[in-house]
């Protein structure tokens, strides 16, 4: 099986390339629609999986190009923005599933079906409250550059209680053994 990763976030994209190799599924990785499409027509894939915000540009757009290419190839829209609204517009566009980011591998092989869909563990459906602040944190940031007081007020927040809360990085995930 092999894939096409097109985020614009070239750290996630290398990450989620590391651990579906591990896997055994290889994939190669676009960071704008225009070279995506450059790659699917070189080798068309048998899956791809799209990010909804490419820089400037949707993933939405690249749903029908892609499937244009190949008819049975697997679409995957994953967004850190998800909304019904984008999930039901990517669907009618031609997606075959619509995942929120950070999407766990589990949830992605499944979409992809490369895994039994039995039923979920608690740690596949959802991403921990802390986890999901820390992340939007570090997606203000950067888009502030790294300007704490700028990236607090961007998320109606004040700054020391930014600092207090950059202060308490969240550690590994905990499983509750049975």
């Amino acid at each position: 099986m092999n894939g096409l990763l097109i985020d614009d976030d070239e750290l996630y994209a290398r990450t989620l390339q590391r651990s579906l190799a591990r896997r055994g599924i290889d994939t190669r990785i676009a960071l704008n629609a225009s070279q995506a499409l450059e790659l699917a027509r070189q080798q068309p894939p048998d899956f791809a999986l799209v990010d909804l915000k490419l820089g400037e540009s949707s993933g939405l757009q690249l749903i029908e190009p892609l499937r244009a290419l190949r008819e049975d190839m697997r679409i995957l829209l994953v967004t850190g923005y998800a909304s019904v609204a984008t999930a039901v517009e990517s669907i009618k566009r031609g997606a075959d599933d619509y995942l929120p980011k950070p999407a766990s591998l589990t949830s992605i092989l499944r979409a992809l079906g490369v895994e039994k869909s039995e039923a979920p563990e608690p740690e596949d459906t959802m991403t921990p409250l802390h986890r999901l602040e820390w992340e939007h944190i570090q997606q203000a940031l950067a888009e502030t550059d790294g300007n704490i007081s700028a990236a607090a007020r961007l998320l109606g927040m004040h700054r020391r209680s930014l600092q207090r809360k950059l202060l308490k990085r969240p550690g590994p995930e905990r499983r509750n053994i049975d």
